[in-house]
């Protein structure tokens, strides 16, 4: 990678001083490989801050960070986890799966922290859960498992329809698609999947959902629509499409209602894994920790403008009701 690219991603001239120093100084450097973009993960970079924190570590102080940002292109994850451990650095967090299987890939001394979204034994990052043996640990935030019940969610809202959709992303589906089809069956309707590897492809999905004549639509796990929760949300109101997200952030923004965990708080224990790391644990004696608290959000402002109902029943299980 070149020096102007590197200098970008950390978002300064002075992150790359402060590396330069971290080099001389042997302070440790931690690689982020993260699959997404520097711009829309300002919070979660902050959480996995936080989490450092907690451990004594304070990037620019004690601690260098060298970031390596995919920009949702899957295909280049395998040469930014090259180059990481070309630079040598002291532990990699990577994130999610896709960047958690280039790095495991990359190399089999230097510690991996990951976030996933899915179980990282079915997925074979770790070969246990207690006792992951190898160079990698990190944190399952299990929203993948819980795609089925958003389905069924939705089904709530809209009981009558015949048919859902599911957006994926085909360069990283992990286990979102085999998910939903299992509720699918279960419900009895029709589960059409549609594929967005890039923001661009958002608006051809909704139209698809609209000409299917869909009821409504499940959004996937994968950070790309996490980090574009506000474009989503405004193209399902657009094309009037009752439609559950992962993230509370979506519901917050306006989606119809969101189920899952928080990411938030899944970044700070990465970061506390991290820091525990660098202060001599191994991976192999941390367990895979899960992010297990799980909240429904319902936004009845959106349900009123889209003409839904929701049942009493949901609205009392719901964590928060936005009215």
């Amino acid at each position: 990678m070149r020096r102007r690219e590197f200098i970008a991603g950390l978002g300064s001239a002075a992150a790359w001083a402060v590396v330069a120093r971290a080099q001389r100084s042997k302070i440790p450097v931690i690689g982020y490989l993260n699959v997404g973009s520097l711009d829309l993960t300002r919070d979660l970079v902050a959480a996995v801050h936080h989490g450092l924190s907690s451990a004594g570590y304070v990037e620019g102080r004690n601690l260098a960070i060298e970031y390596r940002w995919a920009e949702y292109r899957s295909d280049r994850l395998s040469v930014l986890a090259d180059d990481l451990v070309r630079r040598q650095v002291a532990v990699i967090f990577a994130v999610p799966h896709s960047a958690a299987v280039a790095a495991k890939a990359a190399t089999k001394s230097i510690p991996i922290v990951f976030a996933v979204g899915s179980d990282p034994v079915e997925n074979g990052l770790v070969a246990s859960l207690n006792r992951p043996s190898g160079n990698l640990t990190g944190i399952s935030i299990l929203n993948v498992a819980v795609t089925a019940k958003r389905l069924e969610l939705l089904r709530e809202v809209v009981p009558t329809a015949s048919s859902f959709a599911l957006l994926a992303n085909p360069t990283d589906r992990v286990d979102d698609e085999k998910e939903a089809q299992v509720a699918a069956r279960a419900l009895g309707v029709r589960l059409l999947v549609l594929n967005a590897s890039d923001q661009s492809h958002f608006e051809a999905a909704f139209t698809s959902v609209v000409q299917e004549r869909a009821g409504g639509l499940v959004v996937g796990t994968h950070p790309l629509f996490a980090n574009h929760s506000d474009h989503l949300v405004a193209l399902a109101a657009r094309h009037a499409v009752p439609t559950v997200y992962t993230f509370r952030e979506a519901a917050s923004a306006g989606g119809l209602m969101s189920y899952g965990t928080d990411h938030l708080d899944a970044y700070r224990q990465a970061g506390v894994y991290l820091g525990r790391i660098l202060n001599g644990e191994k991976p192999a004696d941390l367990p895979v920790q899960f992010v297990t608290r799980i909240e429904l959000v319902i936004n009845m402002k959106t349900a009123k403008a889209l003409g839904l109902m929701f049942p009493t029943g949901l609205l009392v299980r719901a964590d928060e009701v936005i009215e």
